[in-house]
């Protein structure tokens, strides 16, 4: 299980430092690609083939599924950590999830997420309002 909030910085070559506690989790080799609310998730492989299962059952007949699955795939990358516990992020993710300079890397439950600092910020202090009542709808859920 991934937790916790890291910060690091991503270099010009779109290099940026693994947090220790999550590379055992993600292994050698992970997938990267581009997530929601402009992030980057990382999946361990065990996790990625996973949700490539599930994104094989969708009907290709409806647009929505086609869509997520496009978007979803498209993006993926795999990612090797290097000896200084490095991966090199692809152009267009760096571009996607708008990564500058400072980032901050999260660990969510299965995977983990890359976020710019400042979109998390901002994303963060949104949510933050709103925590209780997404909590309150999250009851159905037995949370």
């Amino acid at each position: 299980m991934f937790m916790g909030e890291y910060h690091h910085n991503v270099d010009t070559k779109g290099r940026i430092i693994v947090p220790a506690k999550f590379r055992d989790n993600l292994g050698e080799t992970f997938i990267l690609t581009r997530g929601l609310d402009r992030c980057l998730f990382g999946y361990p492989l065990s996790e990625w083939t996973i949700i490539e299962e599930k994104l094989k059952q969708l009907p290709l007949t409806k647009k929505d599924a086609r869509a997520f699955t496009r978007f979803f795939f498209s993006g993926a990358s795999e990612c090797e950590v290097d000896k200084q516990g490095r991966i090199n992020i692809a152009a267009p993710l760096v571009q996607y999830a708008q990564l500058e300079k400072e980032c901050v890397i999260l660990g969510v439950s299965n995977r983990i997420e890359i976020w710019d600092k400042t979109e998390w910020q901002n994303y963060f202090a949104e949510s933050e309002d709103s925590f209780a009542e997404i909590a309150e709808n999250m009851i159905g859920f037995d949370i």
